[in-house]
């Protein structure tokens, strides 16, 4: 009875958000929209009260990230069909084949020699758009994709199980070096629950398949390393992460000053640059990123993989905001869209942005680096033609580690891109700019005024 009197609010809220988890997992369908957004709403709720009620009792808030991501284990993924893709690709590789070098439409046009178990399946699954260009996923993600096919080469379900395995792993490594550079940088540990028992998280990486997860336990992996000074280790997984999901690449630049240490030498402090330390830690990335993609590498290969990259930039748009408002320019005076050209434009503003920041000031310690990397992302955000939900994993990470609030706010009002197709007019196929307006008021309203307007209380985070 005493235990029950101390605990029963936080164990009430675990069972009714577990509840609320198997109804997402098992009892919704994607375009059901008002169950979508009342259970994740109520999921938000129930974790809001959860971190206020039990901010100290961190294992149990682990035991409960674990049970929360337990209930997905035998779902299918409701929100993203990208999972059938990552299945075909695995059992492509387990066949002997490239999966860089053909499209999954151009075995199902033929309809003969069919090259992997349950071939229509995936292709149904994955749809004609994701079937039709090549694969765009690096050789880290690859190996996943591969292991999913060798325990389970003829079961979608069982393929998504070791998937879900993986990427469960993956939040818990997060959650094991997270904790160590929270503690490092005298941040407040209890700060990785806003990532790892984040609803975002838990729906987006565990239930969806994202692998945003593995990405980010390399990359936290390798901002523990680096930080510890161990920065020849941190290079090697810097490389992984870069092998999971191209972000990364992103942030090569900010390490450039990372490097630019002061020493004291008597009355005077001056920075001194190791230009070899930075050469080969920049030549380890390098070095591991391209060995891993030698498996697959032929001139065929580049040419594939250059263009399905390009096609982010130039011909998909989704869930966009500062994107849309000059493709909306573009239609006032040119009359098309002008996203060949506009696409073009932005990365050469994300990547101006990322050398403004790398140089910004003439040292760098770990917390000044990743605040800049999540203002980098950001900024890449802001500007991109296609926004998926589950990128704002990576930016929520980052945040964990500065005072800003943005990310979890984004985490939250991100469900609203999936309501982006709710017309009344069922014929029509575009996005509702008014719900992805809304979406973008609070993003915008809440970095607005925490960047430039409030200057942010470093533990307000955690004591929220």
């Amino acid at each position: 009875m005493q235990f029950w009197k101390a605990y029963k609010i936080p164990l009430v809220l675990a069972f009714v958000s577990l509840c609320l988890y198997l109804l997402f997992a098992y009892d919704l369908v994607r375009t059901n929209y008002t169950k979508l957004i009342v259970l994740y709403c109520l999921l938000w709720l129930a974790f809001i009260l959860l971190l206020k009620y039990s901010k100290n009792q961190l294992k149990f808030l682990t035991w409960l990230a674990f049970l929360s991501r337990a209930v997905f284990i035998l779902a299918i993924p409701n929100l993203s069909q990208d999972f059938y893709r990552f299945i075909w690709d695995g059992r492509m590789i387990l066949e002997g084949f490239n999966p860089y070098l053909t499209t999954p439409e151009s075995y199902i046009q033929t309809g003969i020699d069919l090259p992997v178990a349950q071939a229509e399946t995936l292709y149904a699954g994955m749809g004609e758009l994701n079937g039709s260009h090549y694969t765009n996923y690096p050789p880290i993600n690859q190996l996943c994709f591969t292991i999913a096919a060798l325990f389970s080469g003829h079961s979608v379900l069982g393929s998504a199980l070791v998937l879900r395995l993986l990427i469960i792993a993956a939040d818990f490594g997060t959650l094991f070096f997270g904790k160590r550079l929270l503690d490092r940088l005298n941040i407040p540990v209890k700060n990785i629950f806003w990532y790892i028992l984040n609803p975002f998280i838990i729906i987006e990486l565990t239930g969806n398949l994202h692998f945003e997860g593995v990405m980010i336990f390399f990359l936290v992996w390798g901002l523990y390393l680096l930080h510890k000074n161990r920065w020849k280790w941190a290079a090697v997984v810097f490389a992984l992460s870069i092998s999971v999901k191209l972000i990364p690449l992103l942030f090569l630049p900010l390490f450039f000053m990372w490097f630019n240490k002061t020493s004291s030498n008597d009355s005077t402090t001056t920075p001194i640059f190791n230009f070899k330390k930075l050469l080969l830690f920049y030549t380890i990335i390098a070095g591991v990123t391209m060995l891993l993609f030698v498996p697959f590498f032929s001139l065929e290969f580049v040419n594939n993989y250059a263009q399905t990259v390009g096609l982010w930039f130039q011909k998909f748009e989704f869930n966009a905001s500062i994107y849309y408002l000059a493709r909306t320019i573009g239609y006032w005076f040119r009359g098309y869209n002008e996203i060949a050209v506009i696409g073009k434009i932005l990365p050469i503003l994300v990547f101006s942005f990322v050398m403004i920041l790398a140089f910004y000031k003439k040292t760098m310690d770990t917390k000044t680096l990743i605040k800049h990397m999540l203002f980098a992302f950001a900024f890449y955000l802001f500007l991109s033609t296609t926004v998926h939900p589950w990128y704002i994993a990576t930016l929520l990470v980052l945040g964990l580690f500065t005072n800003y609030k943005f990310p979890v706010v984004w985490s939250f009002i991100v469900i609203l891109s999936y309501l982006a197709y709710i017309n009344l007019n069922k014929a029509d196929k575009s996005e509702n700019l008014w719900i992805i307006t809304l979406e973008y008021v609070i993003v915008y309203g809440v970095f607005i005024w925490e960047v430039f307007i409030k200057k942010a209380n470093p533990k307000e985070l955690a004591s929220s």
